[in-house]
């Protein structure tokens, strides 16, 4: 049996290494595939899984047949834009981060995952949902309801 829960401050450590799983499943292992930034990473994960009402939530999977080790994460925040028509309330939640261990694939982990943290953005009232699929993971996104958008995003690294 898999539980699906909000990830706790003692989960930082293997969130982070999920995190890791996706970046270097997008961009492989060279420059991306770096693990020197979980060190400083670490503190600020841990208060921000503390955070029982912020903007910021992390669900993951804890499978029983793999003690101590999360199979799936899907993390997500919630932010204010000014409102427009069809979210007059400017509540918008953003997926940034969803991965499953490479043993652990095909077995729903991420889709549960993302059908809690759907629910977390509902309960919110976030008028929609935005995220970046990769070709791999378009199918679970379309079948959760996503549409491809047109991207005219830019990006200014600080």
């Amino acid at each position: 049996m898999t539980l699906v829960r909000r990830a706790r401050p003692e989960d930082a450590g293997e969130v982070l290494r999920l995190r890791q799983v996706m970046i270097d499943s997008l961009w492989g292992t060279g420059q991306a595939g770096s693990t020197e930034w979980h060190a400083e990473s670490l503190p600020t994960l841990r208060e921000r899984l503390a955070e029982e009402d912020g903007n910021f939530v992390a669900f993951v999977a804890d499978p029983a047949d793999r003690p101590g080790a999360l199979a799936a994460l899907a993390a997500g925040t919630l932010e204010y834009r000014v409102g427009k028509p069809g979210n007059p309330h400017g509540r918008v939640g953003h997926v940034f981060s969803v991965a499953t261990d490479p043993d652990a694939r095909r077995r729903g982990y991420a889709r549960a995952c993302m059908e809690e943290l759907l629910a977390w953005f509902r309960a919110r009232g976030a008028g929609h949902v935005l995220l970046n699929a990769s070709p791999q993971a378009e199918p679970l996104y379309a079948s959760l309801g996503f549409t491809r958008d047109p991207d005219p995003s830019m990006r200014l690294l600080l």
